[in-house]
């Protein structure tokens, strides 16, 4: 009985977590699309050959995402038997990418036409292994740049 408690706790939890990641997924696929080209975003330091720059600001974003229940059980397994922890892949995908959007539309804000040298610092909230599930901060920052005719 406590095993069938067990196997419907972790069958829910997966469900829930699926569909919360798909409609996360989805909500950055909307924005992206919206966003796209604009403003332009590099991880170069320099734009070379381009007009006369009248505005800088930085741009800073940060997003703590963490993970499901279901991922948490998957990942302590692995790291059980040890091994890379891929549960953890899709997190990061949708925290890195949320952050750079982030920061697209605070640049859009400041009517800028691009955002140059961006960094992206990924830190460990709640490591695997503690208490509670893992999560994680990014955090995403850049040099917001608008042109002049």
């Amino acid at each position: 009985m406590d095993l069938l408690i067990v196997i419907l706790s972790l069958v829910i939890c997966f469900i829930t977590g699926n569909r919360i990641e798909k409609n996360h997924y989805k909500n950055i696929k909307e924005r992206e699309i919206k966003l796209y080209k604009s403003p332009c975003v590099t991880f170069e330091k320099n734009v070379s050959n381009s007009p006369k720059i009248i505005q800088s600001d930085l741009v800073a974003e940060s997003v703590v995402i963490g993970c499901d229940y279901f991922k948490s059980f998957l990942a302590g397994l692995k790291n059980l038997f040890g091994g890379n922890v891929s549960a953890y892949e899709s997190v990061l995908d949708r925290g890195r990418r949320e952050a750079l959007l982030r920061i697209r539309e605070a640049a859009v804000k400041k009517h800028a036409s691009a955002v140059i040298n961006v960094k992206i610092d990924t830190v460990m909230l709640d490591p695997i292994g503690t208490k509670g599930h893992p999560k994680v901060c990014i955090t995403a920052y850049g040099t917001a740049i608008r042109y002049g005719r």
